[in-house]
């Protein structure tokens, strides 16, 4: 059996990948731009700088945001024994991929991507350099529709859902408006995973500085793009009943740092935490 699987949530035989629109800007080639990375077009790039004007620190908060992924996957798999992973919201593949993180803790970690970004679609192969004794599997489809991605037979082929799993939603649900309910749409996910799972979150906020970050948020609504910054309650919320671990919710880099602690966390707009399902 192959330990790289790619898959979509549609069945008909003559499904085509919706089109990439290079027109309009996109959050996860914006991110991609910000990390340094070719997968980009000019409305990104364009986009991407006028957001930096407004928050110089912008690069910086991408990389911060990258590295508390790294973080939480090596705690899940050294320190609560989880071995497989639920990543929702992937973003275009760089350096550190979910599942090369877990593979160098353990080589037999499986990782399920979903994203609905076509772009994420076209560069999915990146995502499946699985290790041998490890699997990878991507899946295209949307975080709004919780109940497909954790029915879809891929999903359940790569992942053994009566076994801890590691859910990463990082940077994903500030995609999300209000009125769509992110929280329940979350919930779903996270009723459906057993006892010592965990799941790690990332979430812009406008709560360390809500003049730039207001600003933002008005740029991005000119260029025909969703970014919803939540206060530290608002992203407590998508933890529903599980319990936090240590240090709770914190800014993105305060989140057990590698080395001594950041002198200023505050500097990356972002809080960040990880739960544990205890019952």
């Amino acid at each position: 059996m192959s330990n790289e699987l790619w898959a979509r949530t549609e069945s008909e035989p003559d499904w085509e990948p919706p089109a990439i629109d290079t027109t309009v800007a996109h959050s996860a080639r914006m991110y991609d731009h910000w990390l340094g990375g070719k997968t980009n077009f000019a409305p990104d790039r364009e986009l991407g700088d006028a957001v930096e004007r407004l928050i110089p620190t912008i690069r910086t908060m991408a990389r911060e945001n990258r590295r508390f992924l790294g973080r939480a996957v090596r705690h899940m798999v050294r320190e609560q024994g989880i071995h497989q992973f639920l990543d929702i919201g992937t973003g275009i593949p760089t350096e550190g991929n979910t599942h090369e993180v877990a593979q160098l803790a353990d080589e037999t970690a499986r990782v399920v991507y979903v994203d609905n970004d076509p772009i994420v679609l076209a560069h999915a192969r990146a995502l499946m350099s699985s290790t041998p004794g490890g699997r990878t599997a991507y899946l295209h489809a949307d975080l709004r529709d919780p109940k497909a991605i954790l029915d879809h037979p891929t999903l359940r082929e790569v992942l053994d859902l009566e076994q801890p799993v590691g859910l990463m939603l990082l940077g994903v649900l500030m995609l999300v408006a209000d009125a769509e309910d992110p929280w329940q749409q979350v919930r779903v996910v996270l009723d459906a995973l057993p006892v010592g799972s965990c799941v790690a979150i990332s979430h812009v906020t406008a709560d360390f500085d809500p003049g730039a970050v207001g600003a933002v948020v008005d740029a991005e609504g000119e260029g025909r793009m969703t970014l919803v910054p939540r206060t530290r309650d608002g992203v407590g919320r998508f933890f529903a009943d599980w319990e936090l671990l240590e240090p709770g919710i914190v800014p993105v880099m305060a989140w057990r740092p590698d080395g001594e602690p950041p002198v200023n966390p505050e500097a990356a707009y972002y809080w960040a935490g990880v739960a544990r399902k205890t019952a």
